[in-house]
């Protein structure tokens, strides 16, 4: 299993962890870095919270093989249901693999957060950090967690301070 990182970035405004969110997708779809799971929690005016673009590999993952795996077992018989169960299956132990986001942690931070306010949660492995940390320049954010090497988080606290058009 690939040594993953987590990146929890809070922002001033409500829009600001999604159109991150966009900018690390696109990183992500030209092959520079992978996105294990990510979540974008915005915190309306009057404190309620909202969970978007939620992206958790380990459900996908265990979905697709355990709708094969389904196909396969069940194919013969009961093709509709056996890819079914299979895909239910695998993504309920896709979940369990414990590659995302715990759910405690974004509760934590959510109500951290100050209303109005966004943040962007990130589990990445195997890229570029380079790219991703260029995909961050044009934001301003705090970084509020973070599992990187100590140079690393140094770097990204001053691009994330810096606002670089």
């Amino acid at each position: 299993m690939p040594n993953s990182n987590i990146v929890v970035i809070v922002f001033k405004d409500m829009e600001e962890a999604e159109k991150v969110h966009h900018a690390l997708q696109s990183v992500e779809h030209e092959g520079r870095i992978s996105l294990d799971d990510s979540a974008v929690i915005v915190k309306d005016e009057e404190g309620k919270v909202h969970v978007k673009n939620q992206t958790d590999r380990g459900v996908k993952v265990g979905a697709v093989g355990g709708g094969l795996l389904g196909l396969l077992i069940g194919g013969l018989i009961f093709p509709g249901v056996g890819l079914l169960l299979g895909a239910l299956g695998g993504a309920a132990i896709g979940k369990f693999a414990g590659l995302g986001v715990d759910k405690k942690f974004i509760t934590e931070v959510s109500e951290a957060i100050e209303s109005g306010n966004s943040a962007l949660f990130v589990v990445a492995h195997d890229g570029d950090p380079n790219a991703a940390l260029a995909a961050l320049r044009p934001y301003k954010g705090e970084l509020y967690h973070t599992s990187l090497d100590p140079e690393t988080q140094e770097e990204l606290r001053r691009i994330l301070s810096d606002r670089i058009e």
